[in-house]
């Protein structure tokens, strides 16, 4: 399926790193510090997924999002790289992305 408007780098990025199960920590604007995995997320939150634990964090209070390894966003000729790791689990509200 193709999209009518370009994906935005947010996006992108938020979906690579759910894709690939890259653990990351998120900042909040208020020094709060959440660590966990991408489960998911919209225009207006995240779900931050830690063991059995799902938090669901709004964007307007996200500051950073580190990434606990190297995120590869983009391939030799400049387009958005294909995810190595494929995303195993529970697909509701996750944010799918085109491939």
């Amino acid at each position: 399926m193709m999209h009518d408007r370009p994906q935005s780098v947010q996006d992108l990025f938020l979906n690579k790193l759910r894709k690939s199960k890259i653990p990351v920590t998120i900042y909040l604007a208020n020094g709060v510090k959440l660590q966990g995995n991408i489960g998911g997320f919209d225009n207006f939150s995240v779900l931050l997924r830690r063991g059995p634990q799902v938090q669901l964090v709004y964007k307007h209070t996200i500051a950073t999002v580190v990434p606990a390894a190297p995120v590869h966003m983009y391939d030799e000729e400049g387009s958005a790289a294909t995810p190595s790791m494929q995303y195993r689990g529970q697909p509701e509200y996750a944010h799918e992305t085109e491939e």
